[in-house]
């Protein structure tokens, strides 16, 4: 930055001179640049894709798991409720046999 800044505080000569030094050089610069650039900004590009696709198979991956552990906890949640229900179905059986009992022998219920 310091030749630029000395470029912009100087004459036009001087602009003209940096102007013209990197029109003769640029011809020569630009090539060796481009053959080096070329193959960095392809391999950049590739890793790119390939952690993109890394990505993808890690997100469905993470899905299915997720599908899975939603899909457990529904059939356990549904089990506890079927034995729940089954529990209440044999109290409530229990007590009307007690009931009956009682109807029958003559005790009063308390």
């Amino acid at each position: 930055m310091g030749l630029l800044d000395d470029a912009l505080k100087g004459t036009v000569l001087t602009g003209l001179a940096i102007g013209i030094g990197a029109a003769v050089v640029a011809p020569a610069v630009l090539p060796v640049l481009a053959g080096v650039a070329k193959p960095l900004a392809k391999a950049a590009m590739k890793s790119g894709l390939v952690l993109y696709n890394r990505g993808k198979e890690i997100a469905t991956e993470l899905e299915e798991m997720a599908e899975d552990l939603w899909a457990e906890s529904k059939a356990e949640a549904e089990a506890e409720i079927e034995a729940g229900a089954e529990h209440e179905m044999e109290e409530e059986e229990t007590t009307t046999a007690i009931v009956q009992t009682q109807a029958e022998t003559g005790v009063k219920a308390s």
